[in-house]
């Protein structure tokens, strides 16, 4: 029997995917690299790493290449779509699950699963990039100020371009509107239910209510009831935000989703590796307890190199034998610290 020692990476076709791949390399890491299509063999082939070619429809294929490996990071979307034939399978094999979703719905599905992950001896761990590591950190310090807060806002300033897949995840996301969390349930709003200002530190910025990953990772590790996400989103963008409350069935019709998907497809891959350079990620949050409140701040590198990072990180970490079984959240495993071990990253007590 192969005793397990790496971890594959799978969607290494992808933008995020191969960003992750090269960073990885980069750092001495050789993760074993896998995918759909043939692009995935033109990459390994390129950084000399091995690679595996199969769909996660596959059951055979995709158990045989997590047998091999302690964990996979799963860098495949829409997360929606397939992070439950991949959690599935880890189950199955004794594999630790990473991603880099921020989708609710798959915390949803993984939180779900909590205790027949731990029989199993298994980490799932959604959410290992920049949705949610910085949000889940920040959320952690603040929650450890105030215990007994029972109210979290967390806001987003993410300057930089979005890359294909994270365009497709946007539209072909399951939520037609917009979610917050009230008295430990997730709670349906309308797209845009609110704006507020807030600064990140260079002057206020408006950011809008968003259906956040933190929803979910957030209330799971410090238990606070009562929690809203924003982000700051351009002008366009949050007009079609609110556009959505009155044209949400033609906006989610399948012509206008095609049609969607075609201009997305035309478009460049993702950011160019300048843009990243130029490109930082701003956070802020808050929690309160009866006027009581605590504030602080965080910036970090550009999101996808962030991405690559704290994904990189992470997949260190376990392969060192730093995991807990279950559904666990990056900051209620490795600590509010985390996002700190990232090269850039600056906190700040307001």
């Amino acid at each position: 029997m192969t005793t397990r020692q790496n971890f594959l990476l799978y969607g290494a076709n992808g933008y995020t995917g191969g960003l992750i791949a090269r960073k990885a390399t980069e750092g001495g890491l050789r993760p074993v690299l896998a995918g759909r299509s043939q692009a995935v063999a033109r990459l390994g082939a390129e950084l000399g790493l091995e690679y595996r070619i199969f769909n996660l429809e596959d059951r055979a294929a995709l158990d045989r290449a997590l047998e091999e490996v302690v964990a996979v990071l799963h860098c495949a979307g829409p997360f929606v779509r397939t992070s439950g034939l991949m959690v599935a399978a880890c189950l199955r094999t004794g594999t630790h699950y990473l991603d880099i979703t921020g989708e609710v719905a798959v915390f949803e599905a993984a939180m779900a699963r909590h205790e027949q992950a731990q029989r199993a001896g298994v980490m799932l761990m959604p959410g290992v990039g920049c949705d949610v590591v910085p949000t889940d950190c920040l959320a952690a310090y603040l929650a450890a100020q105030l215990p007994e807060a029972d109210s979290l806002v967390l806001a987003l300033q993410i300057l930089n371009v979005v890359s294909r897949g994270t365009a497709l995840t946007i539209v072909e996301g399951p939520y037609e509107g917009g979610l917050v969390r009230r008295d430990g349930i997730l709670t349906p709003v309308p797209a845009g239910y609110k704006t507020r200002s807030f600064d990140f530190g260079a002057g206020a910025e408006e950011a809008t209510t968003i259906p956040w990953g933190d929803l979910n990772t957030a209330f799971w590790q410090t238990g606070i009831p009562n929690i809203e996400a924003y982000l700051v989103l351009p002008p366009a963008a949050r007009f079609l935000l609110f556009a959505g409350q009155w044209l949400g069935g033609v906006l989610r019709s399948e012509p206008v989703r095609n049609l969607q998907k075609q201009f997305i497809a035309s478009g460049p891959p993702g950011p160019t590796e300048a843009e990243r350079r130029a490109g930082v990620c701003r956070f802020w949050g808050e929690v309160t307890k009866e006027g009581r409140s605590v504030q602080a701040r965080l910036r970090t590198v550009e999101g996808y190199t962030l991405t690559a990072l704290t994904a990189l990180l992470i997949a260190q970490k376990v392969l060192s034998g730093q995991f807990q079984p279950g559904f666990r959240t990056p900051a209620q495993v490795y600590g509010a610290d985390l996002i700190l071990e990232v090269e850039g990253s600056l906190r700040e007590d307001l």
